[in-house]
């Protein structure tokens, strides 16, 4: 409590300092914390280069990724860190040349790309490599070096032409990896799958606390520092966290052997923000200065390109992937432009408060992008990775039901424009990908769901969480409640785990895989259930 009260009070300070105005004018916040907005100014880039003979100890602790491949590119990432759980990683504050190759083959007798990048002490070190001119759908292998150690071994792949006629595509889909609540395993197994992609739909990390034992994961054999046993503020906490939660191994091994779509929810802040609103009672500037410095972390650890680089406390995460004929990707972000949620949050009765048609989940911007992408798009399957639950979800069957006011329930005007703007672009074939839940769902996507019999507009496909919520159940207490009060419910199961999704010309199945456990290593994997949906006659079906 001591270390949050303390840096509340730095970033109330700078907050007093800059004032609401200056701050979203001149991104204060840029400022306040003392980290550049942009690349490294000439003065940064100038600075004393390490002899990378000087690095005694493994530099990639944190493993290796790759992401949002383009038909002509991947993305790869790294990050230096010798101790990564110490505020500089172990490296002094200098530049460290960093040595990185493309190949074919996984033994690197066939090089494509080579190059030398720089990693930035004002980055922490992190590396962001954007190779071009690659062979579309074509699977690459990748490492990096500093000095005589080399990374482990990455593999990555381009996305099909946009023209190309390709006839298949696997997909996996993770959300909301609570480290305190358990081991990472189902990674450890999606690593093993063969898949073409994998998109994280958010809560990356959770800023609580987490203990000297891991919280449920009670380890015995080691002890985590201090640093990790408070909520993360700062940019240093932020930073700190992603190290303790890529220090997983299985986390690890699924980045090296996939890459990464990725956008966050509301974890990698502050639990149910909301745009600039913040779910304690500080000012919004004070809160600004924290999501800047969440922001900028984020960007630090996840495999994302230059137009997603943050200024101050915005970044740009919406995006869209095109893979060929096949599948356009729409990729939001339901949380840096959202109205404050209706009626206080929570479960609430639905009212003019949360049915007010000036509502937003995605900000007026965002919500032109996506409508206007779906006019121009040409693509078999129209998806949409997001955050939170889209179909409706009422909590009981009876008529004073409650509704998620977190989730699009809370936003029913924003969800029935998008709905509308999938049906006047011609979207027949919407597939919404979601996480947030702790829970495995397939769902209808319904033309009025208070009308079970309305036409179907497509399907949702919730992921489960990968740790957050400890072990879970096959059937949760509200099962009978939820599959009674929703018809357009088709499955529902409380276990961790992820999806995958085969997205055919004709048909698309998703696969909702789940682990017995969590809180403690070594669960098998296993197929709960198994969905199809026809192209041309939306809805779930068993496989």
């Amino acid at each position: 409590m001591d270390h949050v009260q303390n840096h509340s009070e730095e970033l109330r300070a700078a907050a007093r300092h800059f004032g609401r105005r200056r701050f979203l004018t001149v991104t204060g916040a840029a400022a306040a914390l003392a980290f550049a907005t942009q690349l490294p100014a000439a003065g940064a880039a100038a600075a004393a280069e390490l002899d990378a003979r000087r690095v005694t100890e493994d530099p990639f602790t944190l493993g290796v990724a790759s992401g949002d491949p383009l038909p002509g590119s991947v993305l790869l990432w790294t990050r230096l860190a010798p101790r990564p759980f110490e505020p500089d990683g172990g490296l002094p504050d200098r530049r460290v040349p960093v040595h990185w190759e493309l190949a074919r083959d996984e033994r690197f007798a066939r090089i494509v790309r080579r190059g030398l990048a720089t990693a930035h002490p004002e980055f922490r070190h992190v590396v962001h490599v954007e190779v071009e001119h690659l062979d579309p759908d074509r699977a690459f292998f990748y490492r990096f070096r500093v000095g005589d150690w080399v990374s482990p071994v990455g593999r990555t792949r381009t996305a099909p032409a946009p023209g190309a006629r390709n006839t298949a595509l696997r997909l996996a889909a993770v959300s909301c990896q609570a480290y305190h609540d358990g081991y990472f395993t189902a990674y450890g197994h999606l690593a093993r799958e063969d898949v073409d992609v994998v998109f994280h739909l958010g809560d990356y990390l959770y800023e609580y606390a987490v203990n000297a034992t891991g919280g449920a994961r009670a380890y015995t054999d080691r002890t985590l520092p201090a640093v990790f046993a408070r909520e993360t503020i700062t940019l240093e906490d932020y930073r700190l966290r992603y190290a303790l939660y890529k220090s997983d191994p299985d986390l690890r091994a699924a980045h090296a052997a996939h890459p990464f779509v990725v956008t966050w929810d509301d974890h990698e802040t502050e639990n149910n923000y909301a745009g600039d609103t913040p779910e304690n009672d500080v000012p919004p500037e004070e809160f600004l200065l924290r999501r800047a410095a969440a922001y900028r972390a984020y960007w630090e650890h996840q495999p994302l390109r230059r137009p997603q680089l943050p200024e101050g406390p915005d970044m740009r995460l919406y995006r869209r992937l095109r893979f060929g004929r096949l599948a356009q990707f729409d990729i939001l972000d339901t949380r840096q432009y959202r109205s404050d949620q209706a009626y206080g949050d929570g479960w609430q009765v639905p009212g003019p408060e949360s049915e007010d048609p000036a509502r937003t989940l995605t900000g007026a911007a965002q919500e032109r992008w996506l409508l206007d992408g779906w006019r121009a798009s040409t693509a078999r399957w129209n998806v949409l990775p997001q955050q939170v639950v889209f179909s409706e979800r009422r909590d009981r069957p009876t008529a004073d039901f409650k509704l998620s006011m977190d989730s699009w329930d809370g936003y029913p005007a924003s969800r029935q424009r998008i709905l509308a703007g999938a049906e006047a672009a011609g979207v027949e074939n919407l597939m919404v990908l979601t996480g947030d839940v702790h829970v495995g769902y397939g769902l209808d996507i319904k033309a009025d769901f208070r009308d079970p019999g309305s036409r179907t507009l497509g399907t949702e496909i919730v992921a489960t969480s990968i740790a957050s919520g400890k072990d879970g159940a096959d059937r949760p207490s509200n099962y009978a409640k939820l599959m009674q009060a929703n018809p357009h419910l088709r499955f529902f199961n409380g276990r961790r785990g992820y999806v995958t999704v085969e997205l055919g010309e004709e048909s698309a199945r998703a696969d909702f895989r789940t682990v017995p456990y969590v809180t403690r290593p070594g669960a098998p994997v296993a197929t709960a259930a198994s969905y199809v949906t026809e192209v041309g006659d939306q809805g779930l079906k068993p496989a």
